[in-house]
């Protein structure tokens, strides 16, 4: 990469980062739908088709943040140690995440992550697009799960599999995110959260564990 590809591609970075931001900021203020690509495009000084050069839809400015952990069960999965099973690593991973007060966890009391959630949660176009996120790491994982064998080769058990390791994840985080959302501070909530963990790995451990434990 020469320097004047490496100074266009930061300048491209930075006006990314500007236009998501500040649409953050302008929705968090005004609400999603009181606030026009338009209105974004100005508060940046750039123009519409170079906003939508940056982030194909209104959506995209705010859930890029999401799409940034796409995949991430499916890593996990491929990336794990030889010893250790899918199911496994996935349920030290999501503890780690914890620990880490992750915000993907749902456990991160940060202001600023708990109006981004209260954004996302309560804008119903919002909402339904993180559906499709979670319905692509399932077909990530699913794939990662069959490609590194442990099914005998069924491709549906797969799909099965992972469709209940990323609801179970879903749920959990949502369920963190509500108790932090409702006041507790993610220290204290953090001894639940991990025992719920370890309740719903343990279920899912007593039927997809059979396969993948």
């Amino acid at each position: 990469m020469t320097e004047e590809t490496g100074l266009r591609e930061r300048k491209k970075q930075r006006t990314r980062q500007a236009l998501s931001e500040t649409a953050i900021e302008l929705f968090l203020a005004r609400g999603f739908d009181q606030v026009s690509v338009a209105d974004v495009a100005a508060a940046v000084e750039v123009s519409k088709p170079t906003l939508f050069r940056y982030f194909p839809s209104k959506e995209d400015l705010v859930l890029h943040r999401i799409a940034d952990h796409q995949g991430e069960a499916a890593r996990v999965v491929r990336e794990r140690a030889a010893e250790a099973s899918p199911l496994g690593a996935l349920r030290a991973h999501f503890h780690a995440r914890l620990d880490a007060y992750d915000p993907v966890t749902g456990l991160c009391d940060n202001p600023a992550v708990l109006a981004f959630h209260d954004l996302v949660f309560n804008t119903p176009s919002l909402l339904a697009r993180t559906v499709r996120y979670s319905e692509r790491d399932e077909e990530l994982l699913a794939a990662a799960l069959y490609e590194t064998g442990g099914d005998g080769g069924d491709e549906f058990m797969a799909r099965l599999a992972a469709a209940q390791i990323v609801t179970v994840q879903v749920r959990l985080a949502r369920g963190n995110w509500g108790r932090v959302n409702d006041g507790a501070r993610a220290s204290e909530a953090l001894p639940r959260a991990h025992a719920e963990a370890d309740g719903a790995f343990d279920l899912l451990g007593g039927g997809v564990g059979a396969v993948y434990g």
